[in-house]
């Protein structure tokens, strides 16, 4: 098994999931008991970071209408994460995932990006996208994902819908390329 963890996940044209349609999915972990990952190009339509933190009860004196939240998956939607650059660590637990990326999902971290500091670069996210023990491999076997290195730029700073192409775009692969449809040669 080849370890995909800080690879991107890039769901194929007729992914029969409708909630991964489009997905482009940061692999937090992946090993052989199963893979978790964030998907990093979905900003929420219902919550916004404001209401996060007022319904954590987190004070803040700043405006935080630009901090965008993410849907990050259909696995404990009650659940966030902050996916960001490794310059911030908490005191209770980052996972740093490689040199670029760190993950962490207790609530100081949102505390510090409310009072305006925190890591340079960072994704807010509820919601994680989970698989089972050869749950990934399989569906990466039957042509539901490509796989391509994870950027800096193209997590935190491409726009979120311009991301899964940007994606493609990194293996050399345009989207009108790509068929629904798997073959074998």
């Amino acid at each position: 098994m080849t370890d995909l963890t800080g690879q991107l996940l890039i769901a194929m044209p007729g992914m029969p999931d409708p909630r991964f349609e489009h997905s482009l999915i940061y692999l937090c972990a992946h090993s052989d008991e199963g893979a978790m990952g964030l998907i990093i190009n979905k900003p929420s339509a219902d919550v916004t970071f404001g209401n996060l933190v007022d319904q954590l009860s987190i004070e803040s004196p700043d405006d935080l209408s630009d901090i965008h939240v993410h849907f990050g998956g259909p696995v404990e939607l009650g659940r966030g994460f902050v996916l960001h650059s490794p310059d911030f660590q908490s005191e209770m637990t980052t996972l740093n995932v490689d040199d670029a990326f760190a993950m962490t999902g207790t609530l100081d971290v949102l505390e510090t990006i409310a009072q305006g500091k925190g890591p340079a670069k960072r994704l807010v996210i509820l919601g994680y996208a989970g698989w089972g023990p050869g749950q990934l491999e399989d569906e990466i076997a039957s042509n539901g994902w490509l796989t391509c290195d994870a950027s800096s730029d193209l997590v935190f700073d491409t726009e979120d819908n311009h991301k899964w192409e940007a994606a493609l775009g990194s293996l050399g692969i345009s989207p009108l390329a790509l068929s629904a449809e798997g073959g074998r040669a």
